[in-house]
């Protein structure tokens, strides 16, 4: 009798990220990436926040750039705990795009994120950070 029998299918060791199929993933993300991108948001936050951070001191801090976008992503995604944006930004391929954090590094952990807090950078700049958000709801990219 003619039965095919059932083979089991060996997976590949290695695998190139760039050979990841790609979808389209969070649109709202990389549309909000281009409109901080065009601003020139993270040259200006940094500009913003070089007081408060050491030039050399203990491990590298977590970029401003990075630090807001984190504040972003807790804020559309309905997040209010530091925990929380850490395990979403680590859980989702479109919020590590975002990011700027790639395949093989791991996003930051709520521990960063809440030391970054601590030195009060985000007290001092949430006033001039909602500006964007007012600013760039002509660009419809808010929900009004």
């Amino acid at each position: 009798m003619g039965r095919r029998e059932k083979q089991r299918r060996q997976e590949g060791l290695w695998i190139v990220h760039t050979e990841l199929p790609r979808t389209v993933a969070h649109p709202f993300y990389e549309q909000l990436n281009r409109v901080l991108e065009a601003r020139h948001f993270d040259e200006w936050v940094v500009r913003q926040c070089a007081h408060f951070y050491a030039e050399k001191m203990g491990r590298p801090s977590l970029a401003p750039g990075r630090y807001f976008r984190l504040l972003l992503i807790g804020y559309f995604e309905g997040i209010d705990s530091e925990r929380g944006i850490a395990w979403r930004a680590a859980d989702s391929l479109a919020l590590r795009s975002f990011l700027g954090v790639g395949l093989n590094e791991m996003p930051p952990d709520h521990s960063t994120i809440s030391r970054t807090r601590l030195i009060g950078v985000a007290v001092r700049f949430i006033p001039r950070f909602a500006h964007i958000v007012t600013v760039d709801k002509r660009l419809r990219l808010w929900p009004r």
